[in-house]
């Protein structure tokens, strides 16, 4: 990798984060920290349906970002535990989700 990531937050994921236990938030932080140095560590995904969101794993959580390769940045865009991670606003009552993850809700 050549350079640095530089590491930012959406508001809606510093929320997110900040609601957390503290032993599960440092945890997480240092996983997102890490990120800096390498933005695609072992076992990330990257998220089917979108052009550049990518997740990561931390315990019972996961950490949605960006990738800004050209501008080296990392854009966390959303923490939150697996059973929340891709539902929509409607089904958890948590600010914009699928809209941030660049996926349309499906109407029954």
């Amino acid at each position: 990798m050549s350079g640095r990531h530089k590491v930012q937050f959406r508001r809606s994921a510093e929320k997110e984060l900040e609601a957390l236990d503290a032993r599960i938030r440092a945890r997480i932080l240092r996983n997102i920290v890490a990120l800096a140095d390498d933005p695609r560590p072992p076992g990330v995904k990257h998220l089917t349906g979108t052009d550049n969101l990518w997740r990561i794993r931390v315990s019972d959580y996961r950490v949605i970002y960006e990738i800004g390769d050209s501008e080296l940045i990392i854009r966390v865009v959303r923490v939150a535990h697996r059973s929340k991670a891709y539902r929509a606003p409607s089904e958890n009552n948590a600010p914009c989700r699928r809209r941030a993850l660049g996926q349309q809700q499906e109407r029954a």
